[in-house]
Formats: C-alpha cells, structure tokens, sequence
C-alpha cells in the first residue's frame, strides 16, 4: 500500500492516508485537522488520487489526533475505528480542548468499531494489522504493514524518544514494554511513521534511542 502523511497545525500533527492503488480503497489515519483550509488539503488529496475513504482510524484519542475525526466521518462516509481503552478520551474531547486552551468548538468522539490487538483492517487488497500498544494512552495502538514494510506508530514511538505518558492514562513502565514488545520485534527495516516529527526505522531506534536501552 501507499501512504501520505499531512503536517497539521494542531501540535504538529501528522495526519495519514493509507490506500491500496489496485483498488483505490483507503483510511484516514490519525485526523488532526483544525479549520476548513486543513480539512481541504485532506479532502482535495482523496479527491485528486480517486480514493475512496472505507475506514476513520484512530491511534489513540488524544484531541491532536482526533479533532478532524467528525469531519472525516461525515465527508467521507466512513466509521471511526479506534480500541474500546481510550473511549473515555473521545467521551471528554470537549474537556481535552479546554485544558489545552483551544477556542474552536470541538465534538466528543463515538467509536464505531472497536480495535483489538491482532485484528486486520483489510484496505482494498491490502491489509493494516494492529498492534496495541499502551502506555501513551491506554488504547493507544500500532498500525502495520508488512507488506509495504511500515508501522504507523501514533505517539508510542518517535524518532529518538516515546511518547509522553503524564497525560490521564498515560503510563511510562507500560509504554516502554509495549513498545519493546511489539514495536522493536518488528523487521528492522521497518519504516515508523510517527504521530508527530520525521520517519524513522526500528533498526535505527533499536541503535539509538535513549529512552529503550
């Protein structure tokens, strides 16, 4: 599969569209679009590569990662997928955005369809298998594909550091075992495609970063 990843304002969100080019089926990863000039710039691009949105897919359900979530659902016709851990963080979207000082009008978030770990999110002939990874979020969760040799990580790992964990839920011994466990066993080759910042590699990570030696 292919993959495009979208910097948006919002804490430097990155945003991704994950898509099969034999089919044209594709998600919306992670959507962290704050106003209309964003929400187009998504839209535009589904528009102009002829896909068509099948699945909303959330990381976790902190505000940076789901404030785009009610416009990709409606533009797009498309459920919001996420794990039953981290509801509680959509059902308080409303709180996160005060607590960040955010002015806009934010919607709390449903889940549509729970995430296990193991579970394939098939897209067109492709197909996203998810990794949960908690400790940044207690539903926090990996998506990856062998195949296209990628993990979307969200904010479990990023390229020399992991993900905060003094946000409600959050737990460091838990993020550094989760992402030990399910994260560095992946091929080295791995590309990581952050929830905020550059792409890494695992073997770079395994090598390098500070926080998992």
């Amino acid at each position: 599969m292919k993959i495009a990843k979208f910097g948006f304002s919002l804490f430097g969100i990155n945003t991704y569209v994950v898509w099969d080019p034999a089919t044209k089926k594709g998600a919306v990863v992670d959507p962290g679009m704050i106003d209309s000039e964003e929400e187009k710039a998504l839209s535009d691009f589904v528009k102009r590569k002829g896909l068509t949105v099948a699945h909303v897919i959330n990381t976790h359900l902190h505000i940076d990662h789901a404030i785009g979530d009610k416009y990709a659902k409606e533009v797009f016709n498309a459920p919001v997928y996420a794990h039953k851990d981290d509801e509680f963080l959509g059902a308080r979207m409303m709180q996160q955005a005060q607590a960040f000082g955010l002015g806009t009008r934010v919607d709390n978030v449903s889940i549509n369809s729970y995430l296990e770990d193991g579970d394939i999110i098939k897209i067109g002939d492709g197909e996203l298998r998810v990794l949960h990874v908690p400790g940044h979020s207690p539903g926090g969760i990996a998506l990856y594909d062998p195949q296209g040799h990628f993990v979307i990580a969200g904010d479990s790992l990023f390229a020399g550091s992991i993900g905060r964990t003094d946000l409600p839920g959050g737990d460091m011994p838990t993020l550094i075992n989760s992402v030990r466990d399910k994260l560095l066993t992946l091929p080295p080759d791995t590309v990581v495609f952050s929830g905020h910042g550059p792409e890494t590699t695992i073997a770079r990570e395994l090598a390098s970063n500070p926080f998992l030696r």
